[in-house]
Protein backbone atom coordinates (compact mmCIF):
# COMPACT_ATOMS: atom_id res chain seq x y z
CA UNK A 1 0.00 0.00 0.00
CA UNK A 2 1.31 3.24 -0.77
CA UNK A 3 0.71 6.65 0.80
CA UNK A 4 -1.97 7.80 -1.13
CA UNK A 5 -4.10 4.49 -0.31
CA UNK A 6 -3.46 4.47 3.53
CA UNK A 7 -4.50 8.24 3.52
CA UNK A 8 -7.79 7.35 1.48
CA UNK A 9 -8.37 4.26 4.04
CA UNK A 10 -7.71 6.61 7.22
CA UNK A 11 -10.62 8.86 5.72
CA UNK A 12 -12.73 6.87 4.83
CA UNK A 13 -12.79 5.00 8.71
CA UNK A 14 -12.15 8.31 10.52
CA UNK A 15 -14.24 10.59 9.05
CA UNK A 16 -17.20 8.31 7.40
CA UNK A 17 -17.67 6.02 10.68
CA UNK A 18 -16.78 7.64 13.77
CA UNK A 19 -17.94 11.41 13.38
CA UNK A 20 -20.22 10.87 10.81
CA UNK A 21 -21.69 7.63 12.61
CA UNK A 22 -21.67 9.88 15.51
CA UNK A 23 -23.89 12.56 14.11
CA UNK A 24 -26.50 10.14 12.99
CA UNK A 25 -26.77 8.29 15.88
CA UNK A 26 -27.80 11.86 17.60
CA UNK A 27 -29.79 12.42 15.03
CA UNK A 28 -31.98 9.10 15.62
CA UNK A 29 -32.02 9.37 19.01
CA UNK A 30 -33.60 12.72 18.94
CA UNK A 31 -35.51 11.92 15.47
CA UNK A 32 -34.23 14.25 13.55
CA UNK A 33 -34.97 12.60 10.33
CA UNK A 34 -33.69 14.95 8.12
CA UNK A 35 -30.41 16.14 10.38
CA UNK A 36 -30.15 12.07 9.67
CA UNK A 37 -30.30 12.25 5.98
CA UNK A 38 -28.31 14.76 6.13
CA UNK A 39 -25.18 13.17 7.88
CA UNK A 40 -25.92 9.73 6.09
CA UNK A 41 -25.21 12.01 2.62
CA UNK A 42 -22.38 13.46 4.53
CA UNK A 43 -21.48 10.25 4.62
CA UNK A 44 -21.54 8.75 1.74
CA UNK A 45 -19.40 11.51 0.37
CA UNK A 46 -17.04 11.74 2.24
CA UNK A 47 -17.06 7.29 1.74
CA UNK A 48 -16.70 8.67 -2.35
CA UNK A 49 -14.12 11.21 -1.55
CA UNK A 50 -11.94 8.02 -0.44
CA UNK A 51 -11.90 6.99 -3.97
CA UNK A 52 -10.91 10.88 -5.51
CA UNK A 53 -8.09 10.42 -3.56
CA UNK A 54 -6.93 6.95 -4.14
CA UNK A 55 -7.27 7.84 -8.22
CA UNK A 56 -5.14 11.30 -7.69
CA UNK A 57 -8.21 13.61 -8.14
CA UNK A 58 -7.40 16.58 -6.38
CA UNK A 59 -9.65 19.00 -7.52
CA UNK A 60 -13.10 16.28 -7.42
CA UNK A 61 -11.82 15.52 -3.64
CA UNK A 62 -11.78 19.09 -2.56
CA UNK A 63 -15.30 19.46 -4.36
CA UNK A 64 -16.75 16.06 -2.42
CA UNK A 65 -14.78 17.67 0.55
CA UNK A 66 -16.81 21.18 0.57
CA UNK A 67 -20.09 19.06 -0.11
CA UNK A 68 -19.38 17.03 2.90
CA UNK A 69 -18.91 20.11 4.77
CA UNK A 70 -21.83 21.68 3.86
CA UNK A 71 -24.12 18.53 4.78
CA UNK A 72 -22.36 17.92 8.26
CA UNK A 73 -23.13 21.83 9.00
CA UNK A 74 -26.50 21.26 7.82
CA UNK A 75 -26.77 18.36 10.21
CA UNK A 76 -25.66 20.19 13.02
CA UNK A 77 -28.14 22.93 12.79
CA UNK A 78 -30.81 20.55 12.66
CA UNK A 79 -29.77 19.27 15.68
CA UNK A 80 -28.78 22.45 17.46
CA UNK A 81 -32.51 24.02 16.26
Amino acid sequence: MDNFEKYALALMVVFGALIIGGLMAVNIAWAHKAGFLYALGAAVVVWSAGFAVLFDKPRVYGLLLLCAIALITASIVVVVR
